[in-house]
């Protein structure tokens, strides 16, 4: 079993901000805080123009070290239009 140990809603948010060029994240932990469980919300320009499976594989390709050490991870992917239009 793959070690959660180091792994945060910080860590996550800091390598999801730098490996997409995020403009914003938001990151939640549903585990009750053991690090097993994660659900992100991810904004980025990178997403522009991809079909949602080819967002989550971007997404899963910049974490897949830590995805692999967690139970659960759920991603919400939104290019800046869209995280905009749901902001209204």
């Amino acid at each position: 079993m793959a070690d959660t140990f180091g792994i945060t809603t910080d860590s996550l948010k800091n390598k999801l901000t730098e490996a997409l060029q995020a403009q914003h994240v938001e990151v939640e932990d549903l585990s009750g805080g053991c690090g097993q469980a994660f659900q992100a919300v991810i904004v980025s320009p990178q997403f522009e123009s991809k079909t949602m499976l080819a967002r989550h594989r971007l997404v899963n390709s910049a974490l897949k070290a830590e995805i692999a050490a967690i139970h659960a991870w759920t991603p919400k992917c939104y290019t800046p239009e869209q995280w905009q239009a749901l902001q209204q």
